[in-house]
C-alpha cells in the first residue's frame, strides 16, 4: 500500500488547486495508489539566486525557480516567467499542468515551468539582459535539448529566449538552438510561434461557436489581458468576422460596444506599454469587464480570475481559457451547474503554444524549417485531433469537459510511468 506525502515545498493555493484537479481526475479513472503521488507531485525543482549588476552600480539578489514536473514522457518544457508575485509553488502549479498539456496534445514532453520574483518594467534593457543570461547560467545542467526546454512566458519574450540560448551555447561550446523555444526567427525561432497561442484560443473558440451553432461573424469577445496571448486572440477572432468590444491589461480595461479598434490598440500599447488611458472607449475594471454580456469570455492574463464570487454572474456563451489556471476550483462547481457556458479549459485552449513550440524544436534538431502556413496547417490538425478526443471523452463518461482533459492528460502520464517501472 503507498503512503501519500504529504508536502509543504509548494505550498500555495494555485498548487492545492491543482492537486484538487488532479485528485478529482484521479478518482474519475480509479488511478491506483501505487501509480498516483509518482504522477501527482513534480519530479525535481532548483532554486537558485541571481545576482544583477544594477545601472548604479548596486547588486540586487533575485530568486528564480525552475520545476520539472515530469520527465517521463520526454525531455520537460515551460515557460520562464518573470513576475513580481512569482512563487515556488506558482510555478509547480504551473508545470504539472504543463504535463496533463503536453499528453493531452500527444506530445513527447513531460511539464515543467520557471520563474524569477522579478517586475521586469523596472529594469533597463541591460539588466534584463543579465538577469536572463545569469538566470540560464545557474540552470545550465538541469536544461538541455534532450533535458528541459524553456519557453517564453508571462513577462518574458523571444529577445529573452535569445539571450537564454546565447548563454547556453556558450557554455557548452556550439550554437544549441533546441534548448529554448520562442527565440527570434533569425535565431532558428520557428514561423507562427509568436501568435501561436492566441490564434489556438481562436480557433477553439470558433469552432465551439460552430458546434453551438453561434456564427462567430455575429459573435462578441471580451478579453482579459492584452500581452502575446490576448492581444493575438483579439487579432485572430476579429479576422475570424468576431467583433472585440472589451480589453484590458493590469492597468485596467476598455469597453466599446461598437468594437475596439485592435489596430489603434496595438499601437498605442507599443509606445504607452499599457491600456491605461487609450482613448478607444470607455474605461471599465478587470473585476467588470469579466461580467459584460458577450458571446465569448477569454481570460488571457494570469490564474484564478474566475472565482465563486463572479462565476455566477458571468454572461457569455463560451468561456476559453486563454491563461493557466484562471477558474477556481469554487467557480468550476458553479460553471458546472451552468449548461448555457460551454467551457473550453486552459489544457486544451492554451495548447497551442506548446505545440508550436514542439515544431519549433523538431526544426532546430532536424536543421529543416517550415512556412507559416504550413506551422499553422499542423496546428489547426492537432488541436482538431485533441478537441475530438476531449469531446469524446466527455460523451463517454459524462463528465464536464475539464475532467475529461485532465483525465486524458493524467492517464497517459500515468501509464508512461508504470511502462517503465520503479528504478530501485
Amino acid at each position: 500500500m503507498s503512503k501519500a506525502i504529504v508536502s509543504s515545498l509548494y505550498d500555495s493555493d494555485v498548487f492545492k488547486m491543482a492537486c484538487r484537479q488532479f485528485d478529482q481526475a484521479a478518482d474519475a479513472i480509479n488511478l491506483p495508489d501505487a501509480i498516483r503521488d509518482r504522477t501527482k507531485y513534480p519530479r525535481r525543482c532548483l532554486a537558485v539566486s541571481i545576482p544583477v549588476r544594477r545601472i548604479d552600480g548596486s547588486v540586487t539578489v533575485f530568486e528564480g525557480y525552475r520545476v520539472q514536473h515530469n520527465i517521463s514522457t520526454g525531455p520537460s518544457k515551460g515557460g520562464i516567467r518573470f513576475h513580481q508575485d512569482v512563487t515556488l509553488g506558482e510555478v509547480a502549479a504551473l508545470a504539472m499542468w504543463m504535463s496533463w498539456k503536453c499528453s493531452l496534445a500527444g506530445l513527447p514532453y513531460g511539464g515543467a515551468k520557471g520563474g524569477v520574483i522579478v517586475n521586469p518594467s523596472k529594469l533597463s534593457e541591460s539588466e534584463l539582459e543579465h538577469l536572463s543570461r545569469r538566470y540560464m547560467q545557474e540552470m545550465v545542467n538541469f536544461l538541455g535539448p534532450q533535458t528541459d526546454v524553456p519557453a517564453p512566458d508571462v513577462g518574458t519574450n523571444e529577445k529573452i529566449m535569445g539571450w537564454m540560448m546565447d548563454t547556453y551555447s556558450t557554455h557548452v561550446g556550439y550554437l544549441s538552438p533546441a534548448v529554448v523555444t520562442g527565440k527570434p526567427i533569425a535565431l532558428g525561432g520557428s514561423q507562427g510561434r509568436r501568435e501561436a497561442t492566441g490564434a489556438g484560443v481562436a480557433y477553439l473558440t470558433k469552432k465551439y461557436l460552430e458546434d453551438m451553432k453561434l456564427p462567430v461573424n455575429k459573435a462578441t469577445a471580451v478579453i482579459q489581458g492584452f500581452g502575446n496571448v490576448g492581444s493575438e486572440t483579439a487579432i485572430a477572432l476579429s479576422n475570424y468576422g468576431a467583433k472585440i468590444i472589451a480589453i484590458s491589461d493590469y492597468t485596467g480595461g476598455i469597453y466599446n460596444p461598437k468594437g475596439i479598434n485592435l489596430k489603434k490598440a496595438l499601437e498605442y500599447v507599443k509606445y504607452a506599454k499599457v491600456l491605461k488611458d487609450f482613448d478607444g472607449g470607455e474605461p471599465i475594471s478587470n473585476e467588470a469587464l469579466l461580467e459584460l454580456k458577450c458571446t465569448a469570455l477569454i481570460p488571457a492574463a494570469l490564474e484564478r480570475v474566475i472565482t465563486d464570487k463572479n462565476a455566477g454572474k458571468l454572461k457569455c456563451r463560451v468561456l476559453a481559457e486563454g491563461a493557466n489556471g484562471p477558474t477556481t476550483n469554487a467557480a468550476d462547481r458553479i460553471l458546472e451547474q451552468r449548461e448555457e457556458i460551454e467551457l473550453i479549459p486552459d489544457v486544451l485552449c492554451n495548447s497551442g503554444g506548446v505545440i508550436v513550440s514542439y515544431f519549433e524544436w523538431l526544426q532546430n534538431l532536424s536543421s529543416f524549417y517550415w512556412t507559416r502556413d504550413e506551422v499553422l496547417t499542423k496546428l489547426y490538425g492537432m488541436l482538431d485531433k485533441a478537441k475530438d478526443s476531449v469531446d469524446a471523452q466527455k460523451r463517454k463518461f459524462k463528465f464536464n469537459r475539464r475532467l475529461a482533459a485532465l483525465t486524458l492528460g493524467i492517464a497517459r502520464v500515468a501509464e508512461a510511468k508504470a511502462s517503465r517501472g520503479l528504478f530501485p
